[in-house]
């Protein structure tokens, strides 16, 4: 760490980057970490590849925020521009979609803050911890190397907070360790609005509400021999529903709460390509064969993926792929 708190000891532009579809890890943990930053002299820009939920639009620091897809040519000069990057809560640049090629060629110097497993080899410097719960915990983690834990205000403690609860599933999940504990309530006394961050991140549309009971209802599939549920959208019934981003976020673990299930599915079709959440209790390892089937990664008990087949065609062959790990799910 020596070497990075000699080159944030004088000011530096700066780029903080997560990956494409961001979610609350990404944007809280970017966000919290450009307030830091900035409380010590550095001009700081957040540049999500694309854009993320409405719900989000509350974390307090906005006026950091450029969209690259919808501001190209800026984004581009500012990364140019750039002495530092920050590449946070994902750990292969293809997860930025087509800002990957402006951020490799870039000169500035790269470090990567992410808990994901297996990182790939593209940063100056990797901060990688595929232990902890999230990117948030991981940036206070960070803040005490340099130093700057004092620096951290109201507003980069509600960012933070807010990540670590997502991630955490309101601190539920196996990840949470007695430490992820002591992080959050730091951050509660640093300013971390408990009551408001939760209100925020479940204020659902009337439409996501009717899309989360349709799913629930018409859509869910259980596999009660090999203990797994299937949930899926097409694109027609995401437009019936009005389907804003961030609509879908959290389905998949309702698929997860069926009494015995242990891996739950959730395929979404997209007009070229099914995307694909995996949720698993226990040692079933979701990283592991999201990255052998379906093109994706992730963490232990929760991953992603992706097919270019149909959408029945997908989820035939992950039914198909299911019945050589019926040992598995059934131990």
């Amino acid at each position: 760490m020596k070497e990075i708190k000699t080159l944030l000891s004088s000011k530096k532009n700066v780029v903080i980057t997560m990956h494409k579809n961001p979610d609350c890890d990404a944007l809280g943990s970017s966000l919290g970490l450009a307030h830091i930053l900035s409380s010590i002299g550095h001009s700081v820009k957040v540049i999500p590849p694309n854009n993320y939920p409405n719900f989000l639009n509350w974390l307090p620091g906005q006026e950091y925020v450029t969209v690259y897809e919808d501001n190209v040519l800026e984004c581009k000069d500012i990364i140019k521009n750039s002495d530092v990057i920050f590449c946070l809560d994902f750990n292969n640049l293809k997860r930025l979609g087509d800002m990957q090629f402006v951020v490799s060629k870039s000169k500035a110097f790269k470090i990567l803050i992410d808990h994901h497993q297996d990182p790939f080899d593209f940063c100056d410097f990797m901060f990688s911890f595929p232990d902890k719960s999230s990117t948030c915990e991981i940036i206070y983690d960070f803040a005490a190397k340099l130093n700057l834990l004092d620096n951290i205000n109201s507003n980069s403690a509600n960012c933070l907070y807010a990540g670590m609860v997502t991630d955490t599933g309101g601190f539920a999940y196996s990840c949470v360790t007695s430490e992820t504990l002591r992080v959050a309530s730091f951050f509660i006394n640093r300013g971390a609005d408990v009551t408001k961050i939760n209100q925020s991140l479940n204020d659902y549309s009337y439409n996501r509400l009717k899309l989360l009971g349709y799913s629930i209802f018409n859509k869910t599939q259980y596999l009660e021999n090999l203990k797994t549920s299937i949930i899926s959208l097409t694109v027609k019934e995401l437009s019936d529903f009005n389907f804003q981003k961030g609509d879908t976020e959290g389905i998949v673990n309702y698929g997860l709460s069926i009494k015995g299930c242990v891996l739950a599915a959730f395929f979404i079709e997209k007009e070229n390509m099914i995307k694909i959440s995996f949720r698993s209790q226990g040692d079933f390892n979701v990283n592991v064969f999201a990255r052998k089937y379906f093109n994706g990664g992730g963490h232990v008990n929760a991953a992603g993926g992706m097919s270019k087949d149909t959408l029945d065609n997908t989820i035939n062959y992950f039914k198909e792929l299911l019945l050589n790990y019926s040992k598995d799910l059934n131990e």
